[in-house]
């Protein structure tokens, strides 16, 4: 499972340290791949391993192309998916079309979100979680059903 925040640094040819305590859940052990495309709901990147990612592109790849949200869907989802390897030296190349995409610079976050990574600028990240802090402190932001009967 992957959990937390790690501010880490992109060189200018957009290679990405991943760190150690994480390689081998990526599937650099067993020399399978990791996926990274596009979020469509936020300017991030999406990390998968690629057993996790497998699944999805098939259910999204799927929907019925005629109604225009999947279709829509398909090409962000699977138009920009890019298959990576971590190098010799535990990084992964991130192509310019992504970073483009989700606006990153030098400094990005590595944010786990259980079964996959989220891969932010920095400067996004940290401006959206004080955002989303906001809106929870909010009351008249009233929770989906899903997280009224969620007990932490």
């Amino acid at each position: 499972m992957f959990l937390g925040v790690s501010t880490l640094s992109m060189d200018t040819k957009g290679r990405l340290a991943i760190p150690v305590k994480y390689r081998k859940e990526l599937g650099a052990a067993d020399g399978s791949g990791m996926v990274v495309t596009v979020n469509p709901h936020d300017r991030c990147l999406w990390l998968y391993p690629e057993r996790e990612w497998q699944p999805i592109a098939q259910r999204v790849s799927r929907l019925p192309s005629l109604n225009r949200q999947n279709k829509n869907l398909q090409r962000l989802l699977i138009g920009y998916a890019e298959e990576v390897q971590l190098d010799g030296q535990g990084r992964i190349l991130l192509s310019k079309s992504l970073r483009d995409y989700a606006g990153m610079n030098k400094q990005v976050a590595l944010v786990g979100q259980g079964h996959k990574f989220e891969i932010w600028d920095a400067d996004a990240w940290f401006q959206s979680q004080d955002e989303w802090l906001e809106e929870f402190r909010n009351p008249e932001a009233g929770l989906s059903e899903e997280l009224a009967n969620l007990a932490l």
